[in-house]
């Protein structure tokens, strides 16, 4: 695959998260400002765990009955690490970074 490719799709991927994050933002507000990085964190892990479950549920033959899927858990991933990633940028900014 070429490098063009992976870019395309890159952007396809970041395009479709922004749209999640809207619209996640329009239904629970900007919650994510609220928290510190730490419960960022657990959010990831949460998330991750979440992923490791349905893959469990996939190896033995069986689906999950609540979860949306692996892909809306590696979005909502994306997300959180961009705001962990600007958290750590309003921290440096507080320390005059």
């Amino acid at each position: 695959m070429a490098i063009e490719d992976t870019i395309r799709q890159f952007d396809e991927i970041i395009a479709q998260n922004q749209a999640l994050m809207r619209a996640k933002d329009h239904d629970y507000g900007e919650s994510w400002h609220h928290m510190r990085l730490p419960s960022i964190t657990d959010q990831i892990l949460i998330k991750v765990k979440r992923i490791q479950r349905l893959e469990e549920l996939a190896s033995k033959g069986e689906q999950s009955q609540v979860a949306e899927g692996r892909e809306a858990e590696y979005r909502d991933i994306i997300n959180y690490c961009v705001f962990a990633i600007i958290k750590l940028h309003e921290e440096k900014a507080e320390r005059g970074e």
